[in-house]
């Protein structure tokens, strides 16, 4: 940046194309590698590194670049920034674990437990094309939770700089005893539940806890409430109180109702290690 190269009178700026960026949330609690770790061994690929700052912007930082492949090395709710501007390019996303769960590594069929393989995608890597959600225009990778769970995952973000082990009681506590419907509409018809899951693709579920998905390509959504599954394409939530709070990939939020939920069927381009053999 900076530098011009000269061409006799004329000053050229020097473009700078790069093949791979990595962005990286050393936030995310993985508990393996350091980052110094991973940045280097990204490096060691050709891969440009960029390690999140307090308040940075991983979508910001992604659509800065002029990067060909865009990764995120972080947990669940870091990735669908970085996965939305890869998407809105048509470029490749890689997916790095490193964060506390991993789901969606998990049902790309990532070794969780192992980021630094997941580096391999940037070097010759096996593209996959998966579906994505929205929740009106916010994409989501994994799923969103309405109601009773939502609102555990809001005051345990509201706790987090305190004891851990005091916020996931007081937030067990809300799952446990809060009893009241959240009052709303699915398609224009009243369900009475403390919960509703609104998931891309399809969950091995046993609420509130999350199994795997089989695959990612399915094309359809998966509505959760107890005891009832629907599978489309859309659905439609509406809310008398007009919005909602809501955990998209495990991160909360508010959602103003109605919400419309859709998905994008094969959407994203997904690069993964290529495994031994294969």
């Amino acid at each position: 940046m900076g530098r011009t190269a000269h061409s006799g009178k004329a000053r050229v700026p020097w473009i700078r194309f790069v093949s791979g960026l990595l962005i990286l949330n050393p936030r995310s609690g993985s508990g393996g590698p350091e980052p110094a770790e991973v940045v280097a061994a990204a490096e060691k690929l050709g891969v440009e590194a960029h390690v999140l700052k307090e308040k940075e912007d991983p979508g910001e930082i992604a659509r800065a670049s002029n990067a060909n492949v865009l990764g995120m090395a972080g947990g669940d709710g870091s990735l669908a920034a970085v996965a939305e501007v890869a998407l809105a390019r048509d470029v490749p996303f890689v997916c790095v674990p490193f964060g506390t769960r991993n789901h969606f590594a998990r049902d790309l069929g990532l070794d969780r437990d192992d980021p630094l393989a997941a580096l391999r995608a940037f070097d010759g890597g096996e593209e996959k094309r998966i579906d994505v959600g929205r929740a009106d225009e916010r994409l989501f990778l994994n799923n969103v939770s309405l109601g009773v769970y939502a609102r555990l995952v809001h005051r345990r973000e509201h706790h987090r700089r305190r004891r851990q082990a005091l916020a996931r009681l007081r937030a067990w506590a809300i799952l446990l005893t809060h009893r009241e419907p959240l009052g709303i509409t699915i398609d224009g018809t009243p369900v009475e539940s403390r919960i509703v899951l609104v998931a891309n693709n399809a969950y091995v579920l046993e609420l509130p806890s999350l199994g795997e998905r089989e695959r990612l390509d399915e094309g359809k959504l998966h509505l959760y409430v107890p005891g009832d599954e629907r599978a489309a394409e859309r659905f439609v939530i509406d809310a008398a109180a007009g919005r909602l709070q809501a955990a998209v990939d495990g991160e909360p939020a508010i959602l103003e109702t109605p919400i419309e939920f859709k998905i994008e069927a094969r959407a994203l381009r997904v690069l993964v290690p290529v495994v031994d053999g294969g």
